[in-house]
């Protein structure tokens, strides 16, 4: 019997949303595993828009669900319907949106809140026992959620290569382990059903984060 995934969106575009590639990875890869996908996202106004070209915030508003509907097509229900008895795993792809949209880490850090309906989602997979798939930045949800799990977002020394590894220390301040990985490889927590990889937070060509992304579906599912 295929497995039924929740992937959960932030909204549409890097600065701002989901990152777009990352979500569609996500979803071609569980498309080739026979897996099928729910598509869910908070309806709340996003922290702000960003001019994908200019990398500045508009003066616009913008609401999460709606922007979402455009990576699912139009086929996104609101996560405050979401049924984890329905459902075998739980994945969340980076992209900003995840640190501005589904909790203030953009603003606050280690410090930040994340949303109810996020929290409470991520929370529900995990005391079912559920797989949890996190990638790029959205580890950080594990992080304040889950605490003394062990995860990646890649690696913690900063270069050109890994520009973001600095988030790798306040993971480690705000009690988990991190393990150093590489874009193409994947880091499973077995205790807590947790599968995670960098993507974007590394500076690599576009196959090898959707590579890294392939390898954290097939781990979810495996665990699933």
């Amino acid at each position: 019997m295929s497995k039924k995934v929740a992937v959960v969106l932030s909204g549409c575009g890097v600065y701002d949303g989901s990152e777009v590639h990352e979500s569609s990875a996500v979803m071609v890869h569980l498309s080739r595993e026979g897996a099928q996908v729910e598509i869910y996202a908070p309806d709340i106004d996003q922290l702000h828009v960003v001019n994908h070209i200019k990398g500045e915030p508009t003066k616009e508003k913008r609401n999460v669900l709606v922007e979402s509907a455009r990576i699912a097509r139009g086929n996104v229900k609101d996560l405050a319907t979401i049924n984890v008895k329905e459902l075998d795993a739980l994945i969340i792809p980076g992209g900003f949106g995840v640190a501005k949209n589904l909790c203030s880490w953009a603003v606050d850090g280690k410090d930040c809140t994340v949303s109810k309906p996020v929290e409470d989602t991520i929370k529900a997979f995990h005391a079912a026992k559920k797989p949890i798939g996190l990638c790029c930045i959205s580890p950080v949800l594990a992080a304040k959620i889950l605490p003394g799990c062990e995860l990646t977002i890649g690696q913690d020394t900063e270069c050109e290569k890994w520009p973001y590894a600095k988030t790798a220390e306040a993971l480690k301040e705000l009690g988990c382990k991190h393990v150093n990985k590489n874009v193409n490889e994947v880091h499973v927590d077995v205790k807590h059903k947790l599968v995670t990889t960098s993507a974007f937070m590394c500076n690599a060509p576009i196959h090898a984060i959707y590579d890294g992304i392939g390898k954290m579906v097939k781990e979810v599912l495996k665990l699933a």
